[in-house]
């Protein structure tokens, strides 16, 4: 009785590691190279900083590593949408500071300087990630 139950919840475990996995855009095949970010660049907090190079130079390096969805500039920064997250490249002393955040998150935060990006909120938003068109 009881190894049943162990198996039926180790079964479980699993199986939530795994839909967690495949659910996550970052590092996916389309989400945010996050990996790749925290290599490259160092942490500090939640947050990357490039202490040389201008935000529009670090946001090409992390479009070269894979191509955002869309992207936008505003207010001295620079923004990647990858389906349901984005990346914010921000001025930090004389190098950037890069966030990343779920969209909704930063499109509150940032609508203003991202154009004709999709609204989060909006009944027609799918976010571009796995599932998208369902």
């Amino acid at each position: 009785m009881k190894s049943a139950r162990l198996v039926r919840t180790g079964m479980a475990a699993a199986l939530s590691a795994v839909l967690l996995t495949a659910c996550s855009s970052s590092d996916g095949q389309d989400g945010v190279p996050l990996g790749w970010i925290k290599k490259t660049y160092t942490a500090n907090g939640a947050a990357w900083l490039d202490r040389c190079d201008a935000p529009t130079k670090v946001a090409d390096e992390i479009h070269d590593n894979r191509k955002a969805i869309d992207r936008a500039s505003g207010g001295r920064m620079e923004f990647l949408r990858y389906g349901d997250d984005m990346v914010t490249v921000s001025p930090y002393g004389c190098g950037s500071r890069i966030e990343v955040e779920d969209y909704r998150n930063g499109y509150r935060r940032h609508s203003q300087h991202l154009g004709l990006w999709p609204d989060p909120n909006s009944a027609s938003f799918r976010g571009g990630g796995p599932g998208e068109g369902k």
